[in-house]
């Protein structure tokens, strides 16, 4: 890949996903306005990304609804188990009182592009993630409502009893894989969603040499939703999201995505984990929450 220096220069060259994963077995190339799934979802703005995929929402045109869409890259599309673990979860979960509190899986298909073939996962929409809350909250001294804390501490530990009561482990809890219900607006108008999550600031992709752009690479870079009216952590429920670390209730791994922060004991003492890294992780999380907020990440 070559240098963004190449490129007409804007902050979104830098703040967004890297550009240099839109190649063959990356990142899929989306724009504003594509469809989906023979048109039945259009793409209206970005949601965010991770390291192997990029989340998108778009509106079902089948059920006149808001939804979630991740994308991942081709590569993590043909070994990825996350698929498999939410239809596990939601099979046997369904009579758990905590399966509530398990982001909901609406759809999935694979669609092809430059880049290969990638697998898409369709969810209900959902709001900010907590972590996105503490940042914002700290730039001004502030924090969430002890009510608050306790609520998510509540719903998480629920949450996670029906994740291990169904024979499965999250494997990867954090703050960022914590987000809240945006009940109200899944019906919402187009100007109506906009007004609550942002409107998109989009920056064309331009060569500075004129040349045109590889296939691989998307026309425009999307800024992801900043959520700047959200007022609802209040009132809203929590869902755990991402499930791409998971692994069995019955076995123990030797290997996880695991922020310094966050590193489980085992990880020194033994050098292997069992579903009780969940347990810890939700300790980790809950402290996190009471702390003072001026802090790095959690």
């Amino acid at each position: 890949m070559n240098e963004l220096s190449i490129y007409n220069q804007h902050n979104l060259l830098y703040n967004q996903e890297k550009l240099s994963r839109y190649r063959p077995g990356g990142y899929h190339p989306v724009s504003l306005g594509d469809s989906f799934k023979d048109g039945r979802y259009k793409v209206h703005h970005k949601l965010g990304w991770g390291g192997y995929s990029t989340v998108w929402l778009a509106n079902d045109t089948e059920c006149d609804e808001w939804v979630a869409i991740k994308i991942l890259t081709a590569e993590r599309s043909e070994d990825t188990k996350e698929l498999e673990i939410l239809q596990l979860l939601r099979e046997r979960s369904k009579d758990l009182p905590g399966a509530k509190y398990i982001v909901h899986l609406l759809d999935h298909f694979f669609h092809s592009g430059p880049n290969g073939n990638h697998q898409c996962l369709v969810f209900e929409l959902l709001g900010p993630c907590v972590e996105s809350l503490v940042k914002e909250y700290s730039e001004c001294e502030n924090g969430f409502e002890p009510e608050t804390i306790l609520r998510i501490a509540d719903q998480l530990l629920e949450g996670v009893s029906a994740i291990h009561d169904a024979g499965l482990v999250h494997g990867d809890l954090s703050t960022w894989n914590i987000a809240f219900t945006t009940s109200h607006l899944s019906k919402m108008n187009v100007d109506g969603i906009l007004a609550v999550i942002g409107t998109p600031i989009v920056e064309d992709l331009i060569r500075l040499d004129g040349k045109p752009l590889d296939l691989s690479l998307p026309k425009h870079l999307v800024k992801a939703a900043s959520w700047d009216d959200w007022l609802d952590e209040d009132e809203e429920d929590i869902r755990i999201i991402d499930f791409g670390e998971s692994f069995p209730k019955n076995t123990r791994v030797e290997s996880l995505a695991q922020p310094g922060q966050l590193r489980v004991p085992e990880t020194v003492f033994v050098g292997s984990f069992d579903y009780r890294v969940d347990l810890w992780r939700v300790g980790c999380i809950v402290g996190y929450l009471r702390t003072p907020w001026k802090r790095t990440s959690g």
